[in-house]
């Protein structure tokens, strides 16, 4: 799609708007002629957004739109849409609905025929699929896992078994007991860590759950990280053929 000049009015619809996952320098041209343009920006924490609206001058309204409160705001923000305005949705980084509120806004759009526009940026999922080196061939997307540890090591055993790298993602107060997890589940497979991803503090690791585990209990795990598991070998169980590769760990 090409960008709109300046002075063009923006047609009216809900723009999903992707914004940078660390540097702020990541957003894209597209994304700030769209965020200033639009009647509303719909965030996921106001405050987050206002870091971004701050930096690049823009003059726009903001109201939250979080997980806690967006089913009970979907028929007043669809109104407005209706009535003619453009109304961007941000999360607090990366694109909407992808672990993020959103999705039950814009199934609400497509049932009232209001238009859903996307407008892409910066993702920390195919961010993490570059990075990790087990990608080149599709991957499988699971967000957060459950909190239980019961539930956690069911949803981990069920993702064993594909055969593309599996990304997740995970917080600082969680990542032992998910590194744990692994370990016990895939003692063998290789682990890639993307931690702060952009940001001044960015690190990658990779390595077996035990190898992780042993580098985060030396030092307090903090930040927010992406996991890649290797694909499951064809055939086997726990991917013991790539023990004989070489294991890195930046």
């Amino acid at each position: 799609m090409e960008s709109q000049a300046e002075d063009s009015v923006l047609e009216a619809g809900l723009y999903l708007v992707g914004t940078p996952i660390g540097n702020l320098g990541d957003i894209t041209l597209r994304a700030l002629e769209v965020l200033k343009r639009v009647n509303l920006i719909l965030a996921e924490d106001t405050r987050q957004t206002r870091k971004l609206t701050s930096r690049f001058d823009m003059h726009v309204s903001l109201e939250s739109c979080h997980r806690y409160q967006e089913a009970s705001r979907v028929r007043d923000i669809v109104s407005r849409l209706r009535e003619g305005q453009a109304i961007a949705l941000v999360s607090d980084s990366g694109m909407p609905c992808i672990s993020d509120p959103g999705s039950r806004l814009v199934a609400a759009c497509r049932e009232a025929d209001v238009p859903v526009l996307v407008v892409p940026g910066p993702s920390a999922v195919t961010s993490a699929v570059a990075l990790c080196g087990f990608g080149g061939r599709g991957f499988v997307f699971d967000g957060f896992l459950p909190v239980k540890q019961g539930q956690r090591l069911r949803r981990l055993e069920e993702l064993s078994d594909f055969e593309q790298p599996v990304v997740l993602f995970e917080g600082p107060h969680r990542i032992l007991a998910t590194l744990e997890a692994l370990d016990e589940l895939l003692p063998e497979r290789l682990i890639y860590i993307g931690r702060e991803l952009t940001k001044k503090f960015e690190a990658s690791h990779s390595g077996t759950a035990s190898q992780l585990l042993e580098r985060f209990r030396k030092q307090a795990p903090r930040g927010e990280f992406v996991l890649v598991l290797e694909p499951a070998a064809k055939g086997q169980d726990t991917g013991a053929a790539r023990l004989r590769r070489p294991v890195a760990t930046d």
